[in-house]
């Protein structure tokens, strides 16, 4: 596992598209495509930004770039909430992807918790029975939940199923979200969070006593593949054990 620590974002969002750019054509020279899930959020709204420029849109192959999510809230693509609006508006309408490569994690007229079902089966489609993304694009919040693995909520303690939809109370709507045992299977992971209201819930994640029940990044098992990237203000003083 390697943390490092940004004083500038904007350096901090190039490294997280250099590394994006050189994973994909790793990825891409082993197996003849990139198979990623994405998540929603201001950070990953930057970084898909940059990827979208010239310098470096041109070198990646989007034609072999597969898209799957990490979470969603369970509303019409059009939402100004969906992270998939999001991602289509900063990058996908941008470059020059495969249609039939994207997987939003939502679908008009289906009930959530069969269409978690569904986006299942979508991804071992693509990637087989053993579900090995190539890179996973996290982050966290202030409470230090990531994708939709909240606090307290029982799909903390899933272990057999991929994709998750539960009716998320505090926030009063559905969520969808991939799993920590699949979320684990990836070859790389990368958490962006930064800032000073990140702070306590990263050191806790990072050096605390482990408690996902209350830190549920937590759940993201601590192994070569998985990077940290944050700034001064959140992670400047954490010093791993």
């Amino acid at each position: 596992m390697d943390i490092i620590v940004f004083e500038d974002l904007d350096i901090l969002y190039r490294k997280a598209a250099d590394t994006f750019a050189n994973l994909s054509k790793k990825a891409i020279q082993e197996k003849d495509r990139f198979v990623v899930a994405l998540s929603g959020g201001s950070s990953p709204k930057a970084i898909f930004s940059l990827l979208a420029t010239q310098e470096y849109a041109a070198k990646i192959e989007w034609s072999k770039v597969y898209f799957f999510w990490v979470d969603e809230r369970w509303v019409p693509l059009d939402d100004e909430k969906s992270n998939a609006k999001m991602t289509f508006g900063t990058l996908l309408n941008q470059v020059p992807v495969n249609k039939e490569h994207i997987f939003p994690m939502y679908q008009e007229g289906v009930v959530p918790e069969e269409y978690a079902e569904a986006y299942e089966k979508q991804i071992r489609t693509v990637l087989g029975n053993e579900g090995v993304f190539d890179f996973i694009l996290l982050g966290m919040g202030d409470d230090g939940h990531t994708a939709s693995l909240f606090p307290g909520e029982n799909v903390l303690n899933e272990q057999e199923k991929w994709v998750v939809a539960y009716y998320l109370k505090p926030q009063e709507m559905y969520r969808i979200t991939l799993t920590a045992p699949l979320i684990n299977k990836a070859e790389n992971i990368l958490v962006v969070t930064f800032g000073e209201s990140k702070k306590h819930a990263l050191g806790e994640v990072l050096n605390g006593e482990y408690n996902p029940e209350l830190y549920p990044l937590q759940l993201i098992e601590k192994k070569k593949g998985l990077q940290f990237f944050t700034d001064e203000k959140a992670g400047g003083r954490i010093v791993t054990k």
